[in-house]
């Protein structure tokens, strides 16, 4: 018995499945309201419509170069641009290579204190600075000013005079890290 049910419902869904109509819009008209010509498979059906170059458009004032942000003139609105992504990957990409090289680098804070080391890793809200001979330290961003390269640093200049500064004593060792 069940077997004669299934049998009947699959008849009565393959009637109604085939009585369907897809229902599909016509897109010369929906291309026509954009601005678009459709494409016509006749060339003896299609208007002959002369081509007017993209520079004399221009020059008219009376559109946007071809391939730009706004729609064909006489639309009405003009496209919106694609806005950019939010988060584009430059500071994870920038800090991972500074990280892998191991570059030595200056941090300068908010209040201008700067920390000199190299960026042993980096989160979301805080770095965390490898420092020679102090001890390692977590900054939060919201504390950094500006990070760059400690070879990047301005160099002191000496005045353009005869006389040249002695070094106050030769023999001090500079750490590499202050």
């Amino acid at each position: 018995m069940n077997a004669e049910i299934l049998a009947d419902r699959l008849e009565r869904w393959d009637i109604a499945s085939m009585n369907r109509k897809l229902i599909r819009p016509d897109l010369t008209a929906i291309k026509e309201k954009i601005g678009r010509t459709p494409v016509v498979k006749a060339a003896a059906d299609a208007p002959t419509v002369p081509a007017v170059p993209a520079e004399a458009t221009l020059a008219a004032g009376g559109g946007s170069a071809p391939g730009g942000a706004s729609a064909p003139q006489g639309t009405g609105s003009p496209r919106r641009k694609i806005a950019p992504p939010e988060q584009t990957n430059a500071e994870s990409f920038y800090y991972l290579k500074q990280m892998q090289s191991k570059t030595p680098m200056v941090i300068v804070l908010q209040d201008d204190e700067k920390l000199r080391g190299v960026i042993e890793w980096y989160d979301k809200h805080c770095l965390k600075i490898n420092r020679i001979k102090e001890p390692n330290v977590v900054v939060p961003k919201h504390n950094i000013k500006y990070i760059y390269k400690q070879d990047e640093e301005p160099r002191i200049r000496r005045s353009r005079g005869g006389k040249k500064e002695e070094s106050s004593s030769p023999d001090v060792e500079l750490p590499l890290y202050d």
